[in-house]
């Protein structure tokens, strides 16, 4: 698994690394990658510890959760190695990929006046040279 990973990271590593600007394409990317791997589900789920217990069900509980706990992990060295350092340091602190990811839709991801306005002013910038 640690093999897939790096080649993971790899592959994501030849494109631009997300900067904060570049959300929409770099999100895009990564999901493809995540998905190809079946790490996807990682970014839309979470899982708790299951209670400890000596029947079957209580086992494949821990199985289930064990083999997440392994993609969650691979996910977030993923989505962090594939950051900017000062945005990895930033969002290094979540213990999940799925938090990790939901705290970069809100920041990047969303739409605001001030995004907008920021496009605008580097738009208008670039017609001007």
């Amino acid at each position: 698994m640690a093999i897939a990973t790096k080649n993971i990271v790899a592959e994501l590593n030849k494109g631009e690394k997300l900067n904060g600007d570049n959300f929409d394409v770099w999100h895009r990317r990564v999901q493809y990658i995540l998905e190809e791997q079946e790490y996807l589900e990682t970014l839309h789920h979470t899982m708790s510890e299951p209670e400890y217990g000596d029947t079957p069900h209580h086992q494949k509980n821990l199985e289930a959760y064990q083999a997440w706990k392994k993609k969650n992990s691979n996910t977030r060295i993923t989505l962090l190695s594939s950051m900017q350092d000062d945005l990895m340091v930033e969002y290094e602190n979540y213990p999940t990929a799925h938090e990790l990811w939901t705290a970069l839709k809100a920041k990047f991801g969303a739409t605001s006046s001030t995004k907008v306005r920021q496009l605008t002013i580097k738009f208008d910038t670039y017609v001007k040279k």
